[in-house]
């Protein structure tokens, strides 16, 4: 089992695919914003619906304050496609298929079957600055998240 990647850790790098066709790699955003990275559990589940449309509905705010919001969960790029254009996403959607990021930061299933909810703010250098993990305190990922971000 990984363990988990904390506050003052490096942020694992990675590449995975978007819904909107590109392959996105977090160290690209190195020295050029910072990174609001949520997984979530499924797209198009009630808790799951409510979360993104919370960061969409922020989007604005992380941008204007210097960072980009990026989800992940397992479910497929035509899952993505389908859940983000029913929503009007601004923000990248990523399919970990094989799970491999979510396990390379840690997160952890709830009961050991749902996909745990897990936020992290990564800053312009790589360095995770925030964790918030809570499968039903929504409002808490963002909240916090947008806080970290205003004073980086």
């Amino acid at each position: 089992m990984a363990k988990g990647v904390n506050v003052g850790d490096e942020a694992p790098d990675f590449i995975l695919p978007s819904h909107t066709g590109e392959n996105i790699r977090l160290s690209d955003f190195r020295d050029r914003s910072a990174v609001v990275l949520f997984f979530y559990p499924k797209d198009n589940t009630r808790g799951c619906t409510a979360e993104v449309c919370a960061f969409r509905d922020s989007y604005e705010v992380f941008t204007e304050a210097g960072a980009q919001v990026i989800g992940v969960s397992s479910d497929s790029i035509s899952s993505h496609e389908h859940f983000a254009g029913k929503h009007n996403l601004q923000f990248a959607l990523l399919s970990d298929s094989g799970a491999h990021v979510r396990k390379a930061y840690g997160v952890q299933s709830t009961m050991g079957l749902i996909p745990g909810r897990v936020t992290f703010v990564i800053d312009r250098s790589g360095v995770v600055r925030h964790v918030f993990n809570s499968q039903v305190n929504i409002g808490g990922h963002i909240d916090g998240a947008l806080q970290v971000v205003k004073q980086l």
